[in-house]
């Protein structure tokens, strides 16, 4: 593993890791630029969807910290990534089966001292994420909001970045703020991108096109070409997502025939479709 550190430009601390796991497995960040867009909840429904797809799915709650991961879910984990890292606990006994058929990997919630990225917490993620991601066809990291130095450190540690982001101009903005981070330090060349709550088939189309044309104009990769963002999907604005969140629930298990629900596994449908053929294990 080739572990190369660059500087951030918000502590001046080493962040944003260009490397990536020594195995073959499929890790998807799943990231926004601000907080409360449901990219946690897109996380975990989308993984549902995948594991209907027939695919094996570890989802890594890498919002250290402030993690919700386990809400969503309605969980109660006895162990946590924090009894791991630790030492208290063996990382065996932190995976749980989630309700869906695919496993989690939780985070503690309220650890001040996730607060800020150090040379043990990035040791620990890279064992962890290269122990478990050969067992598993997609390994979905949900990560925290913004662009601090642990957020842009678990982006570091994926094959591909899908952005959620909401029509809103403030979630747009601050989404547009974590891609330009992203190609500038870590030379990404191309990002994936869900618009969430869509009030209208297609807003999610216009909003990349529109995305792209500024990131054509102000921002570009190391071969001087822009980043190209892709858009994945739309997931609309709909009443069963807010009665599942109330619930605790997976959307694709209280509502599979709501259209956010058919949305979400047409997004898995075309993730899957991305996804590079692994070797048998």
């Amino acid at each position: 593993m080739s572990d190369v550190p660059s500087t951030s430009t918000l502590t001046g601390q080493p962040t944003s890791i260009a490397r990536r796991p020594s195995s073959h497995a499929n890790i998807i960040a799943v990231t926004s630029g601000k907080g409360g867009v449901g990219k946690t909840f897109i996380s975990a429904n989308l993984a549902a969807a995948l594991t209907r797809q027939g695919l094996r799915v570890l989802v890594l709650d890498a919002d250290l910290g402030l993690a919700n991961l386990d809400v969503v879910l309605n969980l109660y984990p006895k162990v946590t990534l924090h009894d791991v890292f630790t030492g208290r606990a063996a990382l065996e006994d932190a995976i749980v089966a989630a309700p869906g058929g695919f496993h989690v990997l939780l985070a503690g919630s309220g650890m001040v001292e996730y607060s800020r990225l150090t040379p043990e917490v990035r040791n620990q993620l890279i064992h962890t994420i290269d122990t478990l991601a050969p067992r598993y066809d997609v390994v979905l990291l949900d990560t925290g909001a913004g662009i601090s130095d642990v957020v842009l450190f678990s982006l570091s540690l994926a094959s591909e970045i899908l952005v959620v982001a909401t029509p809103e101009p403030t979630s747009l903005t601050d989404a547009y703020a974590a891609m330009k981070v992203l190609v500038t330090q870590q030379k990404r060349h191309s990002m994936r991108l869900v618009i969430n709550q869509a009030a209208r088939a297609g807003d999610g189309r216009a909003i990349t096109g529109q995305l792209q044309q500024v990131l054509n104009r102000f921002v570009s990769t190391e071969s001087g070409m822009p980043m190209r963002l892709i858009h994945m999907g739309d997931i609309p604005a709909d009443q069963a997502v807010r009665d599942a969140v109330m619930r605790r629930q997976l959307l694709m298990q209280s509502t599979p025939a709501c259209p956010a629900a058919l949305a979400i596994a047409q997004l898995a449908t075309r993730v899957k479709s991305t996804l590079p053929k692994r070797e048998p294990a």
